[in-house]
């Protein structure tokens, strides 16, 4: 399967008269957008607006980040079986507008999934965000029964930013990429002996999917996670699309559909293969509310393991908590069947970092890499707010509470509500250290 990610390098986004791409200058026609967001009759009111790095601004609630990307060739969509029809992934050419990203964020209500970050002060480089230029869609909705509540799906908005995402890299859709990154991974008994007498590496992804209910998961191909067995994929359907970021989970621990089709891990052991290891695939699993369901799902994953040949895994698991017992017991299961593993999540140590990282822990899990604490604690200086930061305190978010704001616009909290800080997909630069 051979998958071309043709980019376009953007430095700057600017409103015009008409949306296009020129001399890596994005200009976005802010009211043809806005009627691709409006499409949706839930959305009662929407707005744009352009941040830069340095910018002293704050966005408050965030609910994704989404890249802006168009299917060229070889497929249906830039997010199959969610915005377009259900279509193969992962071959033909996507074209991007790579370094920047489109930001979604709640006018008014927010709830402990969403998030909050900075695009100037002392907590800027602590996202990816906050170091490129972002199209911010600000919108409302009439989703009134979900407004006092603490988990929200959210999905007028984000489905909103997922459209008008795609649809401005149209603009990029028929010209020449400046730059082409090819990732190309034949069949496991296609490869030459060579690759083959590599070790043998596979990366298991564990994705939010722990709500029951519908319309709250990771998707896969528009499919809810939650009624998903562990499944063996080939790395280029994630670099293509495959996956749309849920509602769940504290934000700081959440994988955004950007870093989905992003993802830097997948994309460090692209580069190794052939040279140092060889790269078996993609491993997606799950995480699960009961444990019969984690234990059948581990037991899953550890067999497609054996099965393809893997003697390393690298395991990334997006979330904490409960989650942390799936995380564990496939680190566990692996090294049982002989399969040297990697862990990569993030951890809840507190404030002080005194307490137990994991939830569930093991001797076994002897190799593992943390991307943050959620319990770090931030004060933060008063800025513009583009939002509401009020929601931080009033809904729920799980690193505000009531109180947390001053009356000058300052505010604190946890690293739980800073919007996918931890960046477990692998764009972390947080490290763990002994003094």
């Amino acid at each position: 399967m051979r998958l071309e990610i043709g980019k376009f390098k953007v430095k700057d986004i600017v409103f015009g008269g008409e949306t296009s791409y020129a001399d890596g200058i994005l200009t976005v026609d802010r009211e043809d957008a806005l009627k691709v967001v409006r499409e949706d009759k839930y959305i009662t009111d929407a707005e744009l607006e352009i941040v830069h790095p340095g910018d002293m601004v704050r966005l408050c609630p965030i609910k994704d980040s989404v890249e802006f990307r168009c299917k060229v060739e070889g497929g249906e969509g830039a997010y199959p079986g969610v915005t377009s029809p259900l279509g193969q992934a992962g071959m033909g050419r996507t074209n991007v507008l790579d370094g920047v990203s489109l930001l979604a964020v709640g006018k008014h209500w927010g709830g402990f999934q969403d998030g909050l970050l900075d695009m100037g002060g002392e907590y800027q480089h602590y996202t990816i965000w906050g170091d490129m230029p972002n199209l911010v869609l600000v919108a409302d909705t009439s989703e009134a029964e979900e407004r006092h509540e603490q988990q929200k799906k959210n999905h007028a908005i984000r489905w909103g930013a997922l459209r008008l995402a795609e649809h401005i890299a149209q603009c990029v859709r028929d010209m020449e990429p400046e730059e082409t990154d090819v990732y190309e991974l034949p069949p496991l008994a296609a490869r030459d002996e060579k690759t083959k007498a590599l070790p043998g590496v596979v990366y298991v992804l564990q994705p939010q999917t722990q709500m029951e209910a519908l319309g709250y998961n990771t998707l896969v191909y528009g499919w809810d996670g939650n009624r998903m067995l562990p499944t063996l994929m080939h790395p280029n359907e994630l670099l293509d699309g495959c996956l749309v970021s849920g509602s769940f989970m504290p934000s700081s621990s959440k994988i955004s559909t950007y870093e989905f089709s992003t993802n830097p891990m997948i994309k460090k052991l692209y580069e190794q293969h052939g040279r140092t290891i060889n790269f078996l695939g993609v491993i997606l699993s799950t995480l699960n509310p009961k444990m019969e369901e984690k234990a059948r799902c581990v037991q899953i994953a550890g067999q497609i393991a054996v099965a393809i040949g893997a003697q390393a895994a690298v395991v990334a698991e997006e979330g904490y908590g409960n989650p942390d017992v799936d995380y564990t017991a496939m680190l566990v299961e692996l090294e049982r069947l002989g399969i040297k593993t990697v862990g990569i999540s993030d951890e809840s140590t507190g404030r002080d970092g005194a307490s137990q990282p994991l939830v569930s822990m093991n001797p076994a899990t002897d190799a593992l890499v943390t991307t943050g604490n959620v319990s770090q604690f931030y004060k933060m200086p008063a800025m513009k707010v583009i939002g509401e930061l009020e929601a931080l305190a009033r809904d729920g978010n799980s690193g505000g509470w009531e109180g947390c704001i001053n009356p000058d616009g300052s505010c604190v909290m946890e690293n739980n509500g800073m919007f996918c800080a931890n960046h477990i997909s692998g764009y972390s630069r947080r490290s763990c250290s002994d003094f």
